[in-house]
């Protein structure tokens, strides 16, 4: 009876998480990335329509700081659901 050696092929090690060469986990930073991103955009485009509907009906402040609090609570909302998928 004799056993065979183990080889040690390179290609046989176990699957590792994959991470960028300064060990920083990049999955989690994308992650924020798109946080960060939605905040922005829905908050900006609050600001956008708020402005617009400023200039076309005369409504100066009202409508900038209506649109800055939907694009607020829209971006709450759309952060909320993103972090419901990893808890």
């Amino acid at each position: 009876m004799s056993e065979e050696p183990s080889r040690d092929v390179p290609g046989d090690q176990e699957p590792r998480e994959q991470k960028s060469p300064d060990g920083s986990d990049l999955p989690g930073l994308a992650a924020f990335a798109v946080m960060g991103t939605t905040i922005a955009t829905c908050v900006g485009i609050g600001v956008l329509l708020g402005l617009w509907a400023d200039s076309a009906w005369g409504t100066a402040p009202a409508g900038l700081l209506i649109g800055v609090v939907l694009g607020t609570v829209a971006a709450v909302v759309s952060v909320m659901k993103q972090v419901r998928r990893y808890l």
